[in-house]
């Protein structure tokens, strides 16, 4: 059987770097792009922090709050929300350098890839590290992003290795490496080993790849199931046979349209914006998506531009919920308004499967 040659391409601290490329003066600062809620003031969570914030305990998922608080002697710190439509710009123009050098190429998200090169590198792994330099320099060149490769037989291998030296990292692990490169590892590296797994192995005192290894199939079947049981058995061996698949994931719906007449009228743009909101969830339940993110678009009659979005908490289909943040954010955007309006636009976005992720194995 043919030796794949698989990359996974990741970036490094995405949001809080696209915040670092459009204002070159927070290079040096700590930098936190976040999810404010509707309460106002701090109430909300980081989505990203650069690694300046990161030395002083800031990742994903904390409150704003506690970020603040661990940023305290910093007051050069900054607070920014989350753009993501410039994020999808600056996602998209990467992906496109990255197909470029491609065999196959798997869009995961804004900020990873796949890509299976065996044929362009006639299955050489050196060949593979000299492309994945060049993909580094030209990423960097043109878009003035870091970004991480792993390089590997297999998918699951160069996703550990992608975050083995990052950031900025290139690590090559060969066929005959496997074994040496995942013995040295705690078991949280394995996708989809999460906190309740990484708990059930401490009370078997089992911290790394090497101990687990021991451990045989009919013991992990038993613990966590047959599917769950198998992947980790496969898994801590390196043995993963998922091929890369051609996957261009769309980052984005959205409708927009020419209004009859130019208005500020709440009523008339309500009525409007609504069949908008009926026209993407036609499309979404069409696709078996969820969204995370909705957002509206104003053209004026000026042709100036104006946009407004929202994070919600957990993802949705609703046709309801939609309607309804929607309507918040036109609510919003005609607060102070002077200008009619020419065109209307909404768009969801942070889109993912409607079924979910149920179990250890959907993760790839």
């Amino acid at each position: 059987m043919e030796t794949r040659v698989v990359f996974h391409i990741d970036f490094d601290y995405f949001y809080a770097q696209c915040e670092e490329v459009r204002s070159p003066e927070l290079k040096s600062k700590p930098v936190c792009v976040c999810v404010f809620s509707d309460r106002g003031g701090d109430s909300g969570a980081i989505a990203t922090a650069n690694y300046t914030a990161r030395k002083y305990g800031v990742k994903s998922g904390i409150p704003i709050s506690f970020a603040k608080k661990r940023l305290s002697e910093r007051k050069d710190a900054v607070f920014l929300p989350v753009d993501f439509d410039f994020y999808s710009e600056i996602s998209e123009k990467a992906m496109e350098i990255m197909k470029k050098s491609a065999d196959i190429f798997e869009y995961v998200g804004r900020d990873e890839a796949y890509l299976d090169v065996t044929k362009r590198i006639d299955g050489d792994f050196l060949k593979a590290s000299h492309l994945a330099q060049q993909i580094k320099n030209s990423i960097r060149d043109k878009i003035k992003l870091s970004c991480s490769i792993g390089i590997s037989s297999n998918k699951l291998i160069s996703k550990i290795a992608s975050n083995f030296q990052k950031p900025d990292g290139l690590t090559v692990v060969s066929p005959e490496k496997i074994e040496v490169f995942l013995d040295q590892l705690k078991i949280r590296v394995i996708p989809g080993i999460g906190g309740k797994t990484e708990e059930k192995f401490s009370e078997m005192n089992i911290e790394t790849i090497q101990e687990l290894k021991k451990i045989d199939i009919f013991t992990l079947n038993k613990e966590f199931g047959r599917k769950s049981g198998t992947y980790i058995y496969n898994a801590v061996r390196g043995i993963h046979n998922e091929p890369v698949k051609e996957k261009e994931e769309r980052i984005q719906y959205s409708k927009i349209m020419t209004l009859k007449k130019d208005s500020k009228d709440y009523q008339f743009l309500s009525e409007n914006i609504n069949e908008l909101c009926k026209e993407v969830h036609e499309i979404i339940m069409k696709n078996n998506k969820r969204f995370k993110s909705i957002g509206i678009h104003i053209v004026q009659s000026d042709l100036s531009n104006k946009s407004k979005s929202k994070m919600l908490k957990n993802p949705t289909s609703s046709l309801e919920e939609l309607k309804r943040n929607v309507d918040q954010l036109l609510k919003e955007a005609l607060k102070n308004q002077t200008n009619t309006i020419r065109r209307l636009g909404v768009k969801v976005s942070e889109l993912s499967g409607i079924k979910g992720q149920n179990n250890i194995t959907s993760y790839f």
